[in-house]
């Protein structure tokens, strides 16, 4: 089977061409250059995403597999299905819940931008944490602090110093403090 991606490039190139149309003369012809330039860059990223895809397929199915071969231009899928009877496949895990839905913000209300500065290891946990909630970072941040602020939410300040605790206390200063803030 065989797969022609060029008619996707065209595609983007007038997508670029009419967005750069209103802009003038000048901006259409950089477009036209650009969409041109942008070709096989364009290309390999199809190619990449089309054989994440029969990779996916591939993992799915319970024998044979898809291969994805590049053919001067195009693309040839070649399908490796076993003859006979296919196996049963086992039905998939249950799908973890959902996460509770956090409270909308009024429909006027307007945006904000902020700048937020912190130490990569610390985004790097962020960015798992939204991972598993199947959040963006951005929309993670957004209702971390929205429950933080929020009139129901309790403000959590301990003074753990007076309980007696082994050398590999989670929180805390080097210093030998122990002191836990949050919120709930």
């Amino acid at each position: 089977m065989r797969m022609d991606i060029t008619p996707y490039i065209d595609s983007l190139r007038r997508d670029l061409l009419a967005a750069a149309e209103s802009a003038g003369e000048e901006a259409r012809q950089t477009a036209e250059r650009l969409g041109y330039a942008l070709d096989p860059s364009a290309r390999l990223a199809l190619m990449e995403a089309i054989s994440q895809a029969a990779a996916e397929i591939t993992a799915a199915m319970p024998a044979g597999g898809v291969d994805v071969r590049l053919n001067g231009r195009d693309l040839d899928f070649v399908v490796d299905a076993p003859a006979g009877p296919v196996p049963p496949v086992p039905p998939p895990p249950p799908a973890p819940p959902a996460p509770p839905a956090p409270p909308t913000a009024p429909e006027d209300e307007g945006l904000a931008r902020i700048t937020l500065r912190m130490p990569e290891s610390v985004k790097a946990k962020a960015e798992e944490a939204a991972a598993e909630a199947g959040q963006s970072l951005n929309t993670w941040l957004v209702n971390l602090v929205r429950r933080a602020t929020s009139d129901q939410a309790i403000h959590v300040d301990v003074d753990l110093s007076s309980i007696p605790f082994g050398g590999d206390f989670p929180f805390g200063d080097k210093r030998g403090k122990r002191h836990m803030t949050g919120w709930l």
